[in-house]
């Protein structure tokens, strides 16, 4: 490096006229100090010592003046802050004699915030008085730095105060400005006569709702039966962009929300509870305004003709997951008067996914992790959540409604917003089938490189029930791009669809409701239609942007009481698996699904290198090596919550599973 050079000669002097040029990107920064900027233009990583880091932090859009270049790798310095990436943050008080800084939990953002004082706030004085409040700051200027509390979680060891400062992390409020909630507050509490009388009538079909058995917001009901040329299915979607007008307050916030988040204790809604479990839900026996997509399926199941329009709907029956799957398994006589319906409900699923099969979706079936906590927050129970068959009804529904509402929009030339799935990089491609040779398996590109969803099918149905599955089915989902939002129909890889959207989530997602809106202008007012136009665009890249902020949010309540609920386990042995290696050690994932670190400095019977080409730790002198699939023996030696890592021993007696003999 530069620096270091400099030691020993001028390195200025021999190279007066060296420019190596600038880059811009964002920055990541270890809690060490130092950190690397990621090039916007998809070039090598910027390594950015920490006294050159020039006061950027974590996540920020930095212009970097690279200082050295040896091979690939590059080094330099920060010399302009682009974008700042937040301006909120969560953290404690520090008092230094009269003076009050507040300082964030996150060792990645190394700041002390002074702060504005606000003397007759009650909350503030008491987190003034007590560093042991979580509080919450916004930066008002940075230069001179200066912040403001603009809430007190409370106290850290209060229930629900953890979950609550991972959400303000990420600059998400549960709370709505006063305009929304007013605005709210004035919509009616019931369908007027006028509107329901504009509208086709379809509250004389038994349309049930089938939800999780705490859910209030329940924007989708459907109702089958046999015809003569097949089957009818009608998917009934509320109607929120009756309510939600553009411009509103309650549109320009549900636009900066994106979408309704679920950690682990609670709902952070889209929209108010006014709409999202009130007027707008698909509550049970009352009237209610809804956007129908009806279809006529043949025997196969596959659609032969449509309607899209708006209705007024009286969902017959509000079932839960539970009551279904009870009925689909044959443990309950109790839904008698809507069986009919369930019944080809059923027979419809059926022969969906036969269709979606034979194009080859890709069904990754990989169970999340869902926790149970008591009434003080602690995490009493963890399991698998696994769908039942009324789940994979309702989700086969919906995709047959998101298709059909997706190619009647591009072949009638309506704009909208479509949920694209495009195809994995081929480098990607060939860093699993690395992986996959190891387990003789190999996924064949055509001629262009490029591969079809029916190969990563295939692959998946080879191991599937094998202990190789989760590892496998899990890399093969990080090959995969990201799904993201578009106003261009770029088809949808995952599903092997020509045309996908998102159109049965209205009250929880923003792009439905922008599709809604599209339709209903292609109804009722077509010259509105380029006005709306205008602001898709901005609208998708945002719908992206907060859809990944949600996931990442769920995934980090998930992570803390994962780790939280482990702390009880410290000391025990467990079976694992081998999920990732790096240089720094394995990732090891038990039966339960939380996974844990095994440093490479803790294994001391060789010295160990990273193989990146073998996914794995090799020692040095022994041969003695670590792949990802391998099955451990491990003993849980920390369970560290701030961090929300877990920390393995691998024990002398190695797991005897043996993933690959297994396929």
């Amino acid at each position: 490096m530069s620096r270091n050079r400099k030691k020993f000669f001028d390195y200025e002097e021999f190279y007066p006229q060296r420019n190596l040029g600038t880059v811009t990107g964002k920055l990541s920064v270890n809690v060490r100090g130092f950190g690397f900027v990621i090039p916007d233009d998809g070039g090598e990583d910027v390594f950015i010592p920490a006294e050159e880091v020039s006061g950027a932090l974590h996540g920020d859009i930095v212009k970097v003046k690279i200082t050295d270049a040896y091979g690939r790798k590059r080094e330099g310095e920060i010399i302009n802050i682009v974008q700042r990436a937040k301006e909120i943050f969560v953290g404690h008080i520090k008092r230094f004699k009269k003076k009050f800084v507040f300082v964030p939990d996150d060792e990645k953002f190394d700041l002390e915030i002074p702060l504005k004082r606000v003397e007759d706030d009650t909350d503030y004085l008491k987190a003034l008085r007590n560093n042991r409040f979580k509080v919450v700051v916004k930066v008002l200027r940075w230069n001179p730095l200066q912040g403001e509390i603009v809430e007190v979680l409370g106290r850290q060891t209060e229930a629900g105060v953890d979950i609550s400062e991972v959400i303000r992390s990420h600059g998400v409020f549960e709370e709505f400005p006063e305009e929304v909630i007013n605005e709210a507050k004035n919509i009616e509490t019931e369908p007027t006569a006028e509107e329901i009388s504009k509208r086709v009538d379809r509250r004389n079909l038994k349309i049930v709702t089938i939800d999780g058995e705490d859910a209030k917001d329940l924007d989708d009901g459907v109702f089958a039966e046999k015809t003569d040329s097949g089957f009818f299915l009608g998917v009934y979607i509320a109607d929120v962009s009756f309510y939600v007008r553009p411009k509103s307050f309650l549109d320009n916030e549900a636009l900066e929300r994106g979408t309704s988040i679920y950690p682990v204790d609670r709902v952070v809604p889209m929209l108010p509870k006014e709409l999202s479990n009130g007027i707008c839900s698909l509550n049970a026996g009352v009237n209610r305004l809804a956007f129908a997509c009806e279809m006529n399926l043949d025997f196969s199941g596959k659609v032969q003709s449509y309607k899209i329009f708006p209705t007024v709907i009286k969902v017959f029956r509000r079932l839960s997951y539970t009551q279904a799957n009870k009925f689909f398994d044959g443990e309950t006589s109790e839904l008698a008067d809507c069986a009919e319906n369930l019944n080809t409900l059923l027979e419809i699923f059926k022969l969906r996914k036969k269709i979606h099969a034979e194009r080859g979706a890709i069904d990754f079936d990989i169970p999340e992790i869902k926790i149970k906590l008591d009434a003080d927050g602690n995490p009493v129970e963890l399991s698998k959540r696994v769908d039942g068959i009324a789940e994979k009804i309702i989700e086969e529904c919906m995709l047959a409604a998101n298709e059909t509402v997706a190619e009647h929009t591009i072949k009638k030339k309506i704009p909208s917003v479509y949920r694209v799935h495009e195809i994995p990089d081929s480098e990607k491609v060939e860093t699993l089938n690395r992986l996959l040779a190891h387990f003789n398996l190999h996924i064949a590109a055509n001629k262009n490189k490029n591969v079809q969803p029916k190969d990563f099918q295939k692959i998946l149905e080879k191991v599937k029930n094998s202990p190789a599955e989760k590892v496998i089915s899990s890399f093969a989902l990080r090959t995969m791009q990201q799904a993201r939002y578009s106003t261009e129909n770029l088809g949808h890889f995952g599903l092997a669809a020509e045309f996908y959207t998102h159109f049965t989530s209205p009250i929880r997602r923003y792009p439905d409701l922008i599709v809604h809106r599209m339709l209903r202008a292609s109804l009722e007012n077509p010259a509105e239609i380029s006005k709306l136009e205008k602001k898709l665009a901005d609208a998708a890249k945002k719908s992206s942007e907060h859809e990944r902020r949600a996931i990442d949010i769920e995934r980090e309540c998930v992570d803390l009481k994962s780790v939280e609920y482990m702390k009880k386990f410290v000391g025990q042995k467990f079976d694992a698996v081998i999920s990732s290696v790096t240089s720094f050690g394995f990732f090891a994932e038990l039966e339960n699904g939380v996974e844990g670190l095994v440093r490479v400095a803790s294994l001391n019977d060789d010295f160990y290198n990273y193989v990146e080409s073998e996914f794995a730790l090799i020692g040095q002198h022994k041969g003695k090596s670590f792949h990802i699939g391998d099955g451990v023996r491990v003993r849980l030696i920390e369970a560290n919550v701030k961090l929300h890592q877990l920390t393995f021993e691998l024990l002398q007696e190695t797991s005897t599973k043996n993933l690959i003999a297994e396929i």
